[in-house]
């Protein structure tokens, strides 16, 4: 299951029912401070019962309690639900068969709190369910009871197994259609619950696992998150042997009634009446606990660590998720952090970002952020973005991303288009710095040895790293170049031999840019480390390594010469002579041979002609 949407009403600051989607992938929730931003993330927690946040009475919205309301609400909407699951015996069926879906076709999940206490109330599914009484309350009957409402309507015939109670349930639906169906508020501990086997219990082992990472955290070894982030891993694990856990309780259960029954049956003996009155049962659930820590070889817990250093530990923690093999876990898990940037140096506030946009891309994972710095809200895919502001009265708003959105969270958040901007006389917009050193030392290296006229700082021609294309920032410096009246195109690496889904989303950016009248320029190659000399690596390194055209290039060498990858064209590329670059971007054309990169940076020259 998937997270669609959170919805809030009469909790803290959100007095009104609010609803937040949620990116399949990366939701970057933006805002300045005390808006209503990290109310969000703490509301997921609270309803996924992470243990991350402890709900009160505080939790209230005070203008709510004085017109007399009695609780607050967190609702949450799933998507892409399981095709078929085992709600009792070990029959399939779904959630759509069994009427628990809403309008929209998803399962909405509805938390009660109690205003005066802060405890959770009730939980309830929200759910176009059946209006005609005896097919509403299918779900809670016994077997022996749908039975007889079977045989009521005629239809035992009609059950291949009656041994099972959903085929009963679908039977009896069948005879009684067509059915109608209203807008239900169905409590799972009264309308999912029949003979001990809560069916609410196998729908919740569905939902996704939720961490909450909060910019500030307690150094005491009762905080579970400054202890450790990798307290996940402990979740994920035991969700992951969820099966093999339960059918182990369930044989401890009858081993331990086995014991009762029989210390009864000898009481009996002796006191009938005292054996009579009392009935065997497990007051709760087994609690499954494991504490996981990491200490130094000084002795000192992670707990008790600079803050620097648990976010720092963090950060690799992502790292370490991004690169796992996503089918390992099944369910999904979603990952919420708040503020990513705090106590980090600049740079691994970018890392971080890159490791969280990996792993949101895999199957299965979400990432949720909430930040006000621009450098990392200027990351975040456009389709991803939440702008939390006020309205007139003081409360939060939740827009979602539209260019009049988009320019409002960019002035709010202080987004500013990179420094060189006033100066420019054309702009390109490329990803990031590897781009620049590429195109800067491309042109000049080339105007040295007069293969071209000028170079792009003589030409005014001033490249602009944008971050990715579905940025903040790479909007407001488009828009902003708009404005100026400057020149602008757009180079991108191609991503030739990457995955189908890289390759056609840069070519829908490419009609997207091209759409609007501009140039966007795409590597023939896949990458600008593509165009690299072996030789020359070879002769800096002793090491000689082999790539082609349409390979990962970028690891490759990186791996090969002990380099971060994204550190291999600042190595390299400035070693590059002119007789190399148009050696490595030669190209035929018919009987023609032509130079990528000469043509290149003609092509960004002719902006401003």
């Amino acid at each position: 299951m998937r997270l669609k949407s959170v919805s809030l009403t009469n909790f803290r600051g959100y007095r009104t029912t609010t609803s937040i989607p949620i990116d399949e992938a990366m939701t970057g929730i933006v805002g300045r401070n005390d808006y209503g931003k990290s109310t969000i993330l703490e509301a997921l927690a609270i309803f996924f019962d992470s243990g991350d946040v402890k709900v009160d009475k505080s939790d209230m919205n005070c203008f709510s309690l004085t017109e007399g309301a009695e609780q607050f609400e967190i609702a949450c909407e799933f998507d892409d639900l399981p095709g078929n699951l085992v709600l009792d015996e070990d029959a399939e069926t779904s959630l759509a068969q069994e009427y628990l879906l809403n309008v929209d076709g998803a399962l909405e999940i509805v938390k009660f709190f109690k205003a005066s206490t802060g405890k959770l109330e009730r939980t309830a599914i929200r759910c176009e369910h059946p209006a005609d009484k005896e097919l509403a309350g299918l779900l809670s009957l016994k077997m022996s009871d749908l039975k007889k409402l079977g045989e009521q309507r005629g239809i035992t015939e009609q059950v291949a197994d009656k041994r099972v109670a959903s085929q009963w349930r679908q039977a009896i639906r069948v005879a009684s259609q067509p059915i109608i169906c209203q807008d239900t508020l169905l409590d799972v501990s009264k309308g999912l619950s029949a003979e001990s086997k809560s069916i609410w219990d196998k729908i919740e082992a569905q939902l996704p696992t939720f961490a909450l990472f909060k910019a500030d955290r307690e150094s005491s070894d009762g905080d579970a998150e400054a202890k450790n982030p990798l307290q996940q891993a402990v979740r994920e694990a035991q969700a992951a042997l969820q099966d093999q856990i339960t059918a182990l309780e369930q044989k401890i259960e009858v081993s331990v009634l086995d014991v009762a029954t029989r210390t009864l049956d000898k009481l009996r003996e002796m006191a009938p009446e005292l054996a009579n009155e009392l009935t065997p049962r497990f007051k709760e659930k087994p609690k499954w606990s494991f504490s996981f820590t990491l200490d130094g070889e000084n002795g000192i817990p992670i707990n008790k660590r600079g803050s620097g250093v648990r976010r720092l530990i963090l950060l690799n923690f992502f790292r370490a998720e991004a690169e796992k093999a996503a089918e390992e876990s099944q369910r999904n898990v979603i990952y919420a952090i708040e503020e990513p940037e705090t106590s980090q140096h600049p740079n691994y506030q970018v890392m971080l970002m890159r490791a969280l946009l990996e792993l949101s891309n895999q199957p299965n994972r979400q990432i949720i952020i909430t930040t006000h710095v621009p450098a990392l809200a200027g990351l975040v895919p456009i389709n991803g973005v939440r702008y939390v502001t006020k309205g007139e009265n003081g409360e939060p708003i939740v827009k979602l991303p539209s260019d009049d959105v988009l320019k409002e969270a960019a002035e709010s958040l202080g987004v500013l288009p990179e420094t060189g901007m006033e100066r420019a006389k054309g702009v390109v917009l490329v990803e990031g710095k590897a781009d620049v050193i590429f195109l800067r030392h491309t042109a000049n290296t080339l105007r040295a040895s007069g293969h071209v006229g000028s170079s792009l700082e003589e030409a005014g021609i001033v490249p602009i790293l944008i971050g990715g294309c579905g940025s903040v920032k790479h909007w407001v410096t488009l828009n902003l170049a708009d404005d100026l009246g400057l020149p602008w195109c757009v180079f991108l690496d191609s991503d030739t031999g990457g995955s189908p889904e890289q390759v056609a989303s840069i070519a829908k950016r490419k009609q997207e840019v091209e759409a609007q009248g501009r140039s966007c320029y795409l590597t023939r190659k896949r990458e600008v480390e593509n165009y690299l000399c072996p030789d020359l690596i070879h002769s800096e390194t002793g090491v000689l390594v082999n790539f082609t055209d349409t390979c990962d290039a970028k690891k490759i060498i990186g791996q090969a010469v002990g380099v971060k990858a994204d550190d291999v064209i600042s190595k390299f590329w400035p070693l590059m002579t002119s007789d190399r670059i148009l050696h490595r971007s030669a190209y035929g054309e018919g009987d023609q041979r032509r130079s990528e990169l000469k043509e290149l940076i003609e092509n960004l020259l002719a902006l401003v002609l």
